[in-house]
This record gives structure tokens, sequence and C-alpha cells, in this order.
């Protein structure tokens, strides 16, 4: 999808929000789907949230820092009728026995971004892990 032009990432985009309906495992899939998208430095500050793309921005510019893999995988989930209900906030946290920091995506009781690869029920986070700050996200439209 991420060497695509714009109109036809947007096709792709909705069609994958659509298959997320349905998944067995749409959390797994949304992972997957963004440890695919090319990375770059930074395209928003984490601290600023005036700063962050809406979905579209973020889909028409196709640069995913770190962040922005993490925003792209709320949008995805946000804009299903499958996670209409679902609280959603975006964790900016460190862990402080390793030093490690992270931008998380905390969907009702599941976490993403801790590891590149899954997704970690919240009771499973190492206690070392300290959220700095904390943004819950709106529901979109």
């Amino acid at each position: 999808m991420f060497d695509k032009k714009f109109e036809e990432r947007m096709l792709f985009w909705r069609r994958f929000r659509e298959d997320l309906e349905t998944s067995r495992n749409p959390f797994q899939d949304v992972i997957e789907f963004y440890n695919r998208a090319p990375r770059t430095r930074l395209c928003a500050d984490p601290w600023d949230q005036s700063t962050w793309p809406d979905p579209w921005e973020l889909l028409n510019e196709n640069q995913y820092c770190e962040f922005g893999i993490v925003l792209g995988m709320c949008y995805s989930l946000q804009l299903t009728d499958r996670f209409k209900g679902s609280k959603f906030e975006i964790h900016i946290s460190t862990n402080n026995e390793i030093s490690e920091s992270y931008y998380l995506l905390y969907v009702d009781n599941n976490v993403l971004g801790l590891e590149y690869d899954t997704v970690v029920p919240k009771e499973d986070l190492p206690d070392a892990l300290y959220s700095q700050r904390i943004y819950p996200m709106l529901a979109l439209q």
C-alpha cells in the first residue's frame, strides 16, 4: 500500500479497515500492516498534539516515524464499527529498568507498540513501565 499513489492508498486503507471488522485477530493485523510502512526520523512531535496529522494527512504524507506508526494503528482501529465503543489512549512511556522509551497504543485492555510484532495484555506490562504522558484519543468521525 505504501508505495502507491494517494488515491490508491486511500482505497487500500479503506479495504484494510473493512477487513478488520471481521478479522480473527485485528490487533495483529494492524501491527503487521504498519510494520510494512516506510520509516522516517520524525513525522510529528509526540509531545505536541497540535502537530499530529489527522488520518488523511498521515495517509497523504505517507511518512511514518515510530510515533506515526502508533497514530496509524490508532486511526485504523478507531475508524471501524468494531471498535467504536473502545477506549483509545496513546502513552509516551519509559521502562525505568532498561531506560527504553515507547509510544504505546492502549485499546481497552490491550497494548500495541511495546513489541513490534505482538499485542500485550495491559496486565502483562512490566512493572517498571511508567507513562510520562497520556493522550486520550477522541472518537473520529
